[in-house]
C-alpha cells in the first residue's frame, strides 16, 4: 500500500505554487504535512490561532490542509478542510474551558493500559470512552505488559477484559516483551489511520516499535519508586505503517478530562445505560439521586455492573465540579 498520507482532491487542483496534505507532526509552531512531493515544514495563518479561541491548538496531527509554497521550500498552511471527527479532552493546567484537540480524522482510537507499573486506571478508561463515544469514534482497550501479570492480578484483568467486551468494545492482552497479542494489534491497525493513548509507562511506544520496527519510537523506564512512567513522546505524531495505514503515538497522560458534557447527557455515552434511558421517570434525569431511575433500577438487578455505575457517577461529579478532579 502507498505509504503515503491521504489527500482530499488532486493537488493540482488548487493552482502550482499550493498543495494539499496531512499534518503529521505538530510542534506547537510548525506543522510537518505530508505531500505527494514529500514533507513540507509548515506554518499556520495568524487568523487561524484567532479563529481557534477554545482551543489550544488550531491545527492538529491528521488535519488534512492546503498549503502556499514559500520561495525557500516551507510552507503556509492556507486552509484547514473540514474534520469528519477529532479526540479530544479538557486542556491541562490553568486554561479554564480551553479543549486540547488531539488529533483529527481518526478511524479507530486504543486507550493502552498497563497491566504492573504502572497499574490498570479504570476511571481513565471509562472517561476516554466516553469522548470516543461523544466523537463517535470506534474505540478499543489494550492491556498491555501481560509479562509482568501475576497471579494475584489475573481476576481483576479477566473481568475487565470480560466486562468491556461484553458492552461491544475490543479488548486485547498484549506484550511488547513476548509478543503476545501484537498480530491481533496490528491487524487491528491495519489500514486505518489509529490513536493510541495513555499514561506514560504503559508501553504505547513499545507496542509500537514491536508491530513496526523502523520506527525506532524512544522508550523510558518506569520510576521504581513511583510505579509512573517517564515522558519520552513530546509531541503527537503521525507514522505510516508498511502494513497499511497510520498511527498517531501520544505523549503519556495521567488524567483525561472531559469538556462540552452536559450532566444530564453523560448517561448517553456509558452503551449499557441506553435500553434504560427512556424510561426513566424524569427525560432529564442524571441516574444519580431521582426517583424513577430505570439505570439504577437495573443497577440493583445487576444488569448494570455497580463498578460502571460508580465510574459514571464519578464522572458525573467532576463534571458538575468543572471537572476539577478529572482522571480519579
Amino acid at each position: 500500500m502507498n505509504r503515503s498520507a491521504p489527500h482530499t482532491r488532486p493537488a493540482a487542483s488548487t493552482g502550482p505554487a499550493h498543495r494539499e496534505g496531512i499534518v503529521i507532526r505538530s510542534t506547537g509552531s510548525w506543522y510537518d504535512v505530508q505531500t505527494e512531493e514529500g514533507v513540507i515544514p509548515s506554518k499556520i495563518r495568524g487568523k487561524f490561532r484567532l479563529q481557534a479561541s477554545e482551543t489550544t491548538n488550531p491545527v492538529v496531527v491528521g488535519d488534512r490542509v492546503t498549503i502556499r509554497i514559500n520561495e525557500d521550500g516551507t510552507g503556509l498552511i492556507t486552509e484547514i478542510h473540514p474534520r469528519k471527527n477529532e479526540l479530544s479532552r479538557r486542556a491541562a493546567g490553568r486554561r479554564v474551558g480551553k479543549v486540547h484537540v488531539i488529533a483529527a480524522n481518526i478511524d479507530a482510537a486504543w486507550v493502552i493500559q498497563s497491566i504492573r507499573m504502572p497499574k490498570i486506571n479504570p476511571g481513565f478508561i471509562d472517561r476516554f470512552l466516553v469522548v470516543a463515544e461523544m466523537n463517535e469514534i470506534p474505540a478499543g482497550i489494550v492491556f498491555n505488559k501481560l509479562d509482568l501479570m501475576r497471579e494475584a492480578d489475573r481476576d481483576a484483568v479477566f473481568f475487565m477484559r470480560d466486562l468491556y467486551r461484553s458492552l461491544g468494545y475490543p479488548v486485547l492482552l498484549t506484550s511488547a516483551l513476548t509478543g503476545e497479542g501484537l498480530a491481533e494489534f496490528a491487524e487491528a491497525l491495519k489500514d486505518k489511520t489509529s490513536v493510541v493513548m495513555g499514561p506514560s509507562g504503559a508501553g504505547k511506544s513499545s507496542l509500537l516499535n514491536a508491530i513496526e520496527p523502523g520506527l525506532n519510537l524512544r522508550i523510558g523506564a518506569v520510576s521504581a519508586k513511583h510505579r509512573k512512567g517517564r515522558h519520552t513522546t513530546t509531541f503527537v505524531s503521525l507514522y505510516p505503517l508498511s502494513i497499511g495505514g497510520f498511527v498517531a503515538d501520544t505523549p503519556g497522560l495521567r488524567e483525561f478530562g472531559i469538556t462540552n458534557l452536559d450532566p444530564s447527557d453523560l448517561g448517553h455515552y456509558f452503551v449499557e445505560f441506553r435500553p434504560y434511558l427512556t424510561h426513566c421517570r424524569f427525560p432529564n434525569c442524571t441516574h444519580d439521586h431521582e426517583p424513577g431511575c430505570a439505570v439504577k433500577a437495573a443497577v440493583e438487578r445487576e444488569e448494570i455492573t455497580i463498578e460502571r455505575y460508580e465510574s459514571y457517577l464519578n464522572i458525573l461529579h467532576s463534571i458538575r465540579l468543572g471537572e476539577k478532579d478529572v482522571g480519579r
